[in-house]
């Protein structure tokens, strides 16, 4: 009798406490919105598989020695996994529509208000004793704003690692929410006849242009702002592989090999962070209320500032792509061309949304910068 007593408490539902529970539930309930929804398969399939591991009670695969936590310090400690992530994304960029339309570059920079404005707003509700979220905190609580994956990820890494999980749920989630959360907010902001404004074809960018862009904005951005050099630096190194047409191999491996199995790490990483102690708190419901006005608030900025952009310019440009400031890429490119085409069936958005897409991404990385030189 008694070794069948013990032989029970050695087992995992014995050891089963209540909130290790409702984070499997958590765990799948991930699982069910990557499978069953499609909401960023590519990064909640791990995540919540690993959130899961991780709160296997009677085991520590999260912790000390344990395969998850050798992951996240390999790769989230030192920052190394968002930034070959960053690295693929290059890879996969094209810069010609911002090149051949550089005033949208505003738009994705105006969009990055969310993240600044939601930093405040944490730091305004820790001051009213609501939560208690101090300045790191809060600065990677705000980069949610930018609608980008592993940035959010690098910065809560390097700010506020025990935040980590309950960050990166929340920018995935908007991320795949995009379709949702955007169009009410366009249509708020806009007028039928704004969103009419058809946009002229944009000009043939050359390959020279292409080539020497990388270049430029690295040599620039990391001067101005030498923390937001890594970020930057991998993002413009695998654009350069893409551009240069000598390193065809280098960069179909980047956009394909080596970025699918970085994000398979990345999300197991990610999942040791969902255990229940740190997850199941107060502060993960103001990291996702915040996570969603910040990415609201970057959306309506992009509009707003191609709405004042257009009282200063003779030349039109369609509001709506302003909503593609923040960097979900392309989602929120697609989600400009399809609204934009509710309104205007010979309204063809898409090139045109991709230049404050991409802008939205180099003004992620710089944001991200910032907040790691003041934070820190």
């Amino acid at each position: 009798m008694e070794q069948l007593i013990e032989l029970w408490q050695g087992t995992g539902i014995a050891q089963l406490s209540m909130d290790q529970g409702v984070m499997l539930l958590v765990g799948l309930g991930l699982l069910y919105l990557a499978i069953a929804k499609r909401f960023e398969p590519l990064l909640l399939v791990p995540i919540g598989f690993g959130g899961i591991l991780a709160n296997i009670p009677g085991v520590d695969i999260a912790v000390g020695d344990g395969v998850l936590h050798q992951f996240y310090a390999m790769g989230i400690e030192t920052g190394v996994f968002p930034l070959v992530i960053f690295m693929g994304v290059g890879a996969m960029t094209d810069f010609g529509p911002l090149l051949a339309n550089p005033k949208t570059l505003f738009l994705g920079a105006a969009a990055q208000f969310g993240i600044f404005a939601t930093l405040l707003g944490a730091l305004g509700l820790s001051s009213l004793g609501i939560f208690d979220f101090s300045l790191a905190e809060a600065s990677a609580i705000g980069i949610i704003g930018g609608a980008d994956g592993p940035t959010a990820i690098y910065v809560a890494g390097q700010l506020a690692p025990h935040l980590l999980g309950a960050i990166a749920v929340s920018a995935y989630s908007y991320m795949a929410l995009v379709p949702i959360i955007q169009p009410p907010i366009m249509r708020l902001l806009t007028t039928e006849s704004e969103r009419k404004i058809e946009m002229t074809q944009l000009r043939v960018v050359s390959d020279r242009e292409k080539i020497f862009f990388p270049l430029m904005l690295l040599v620039l951005v990391a001067l101005m702002v030498p923390s937001a050099a890594p970020l930057l630096g991998m993002f413009c190194f695998g654009n350069l592989m893409r551009e240069c047409g000598v390193v065809d191999r280098l960069s179909e491996t980047t956009q394909n090999t080596l970025i699918n199995i970085t994000t398979i790490f990345l999300g197991l990483a990610v999942g040791s962070k969902l255990q229940a102690d740190q997850f199941l708190v107060l502060e993960t419901l103001g990291i996702l209320s915040l996570g969603m006005v910040a990415f609201a608030i970057g959306t309506a900025a992009g509009v707003l500032m191609a709405k004042l952009m257009n009282l200063l310019s003779k030349q039109k440009i369609n509001p709506l792509i302003g909503a593609a400031g923040v960097s979900a890429v392309p989602m929120a490119a697609r989600v400009v061309s399809k609204v934009g085409l509710e309104a205007n069936p010979h309204n063809f958005l898409l090139m045109h949304a991709m230049g404050p897409n991409v802008a939205g991404v180099i003004g992620s990385a710089v944001a991200a910068g910032i907040l790691i030189h003041f934070a820190s």
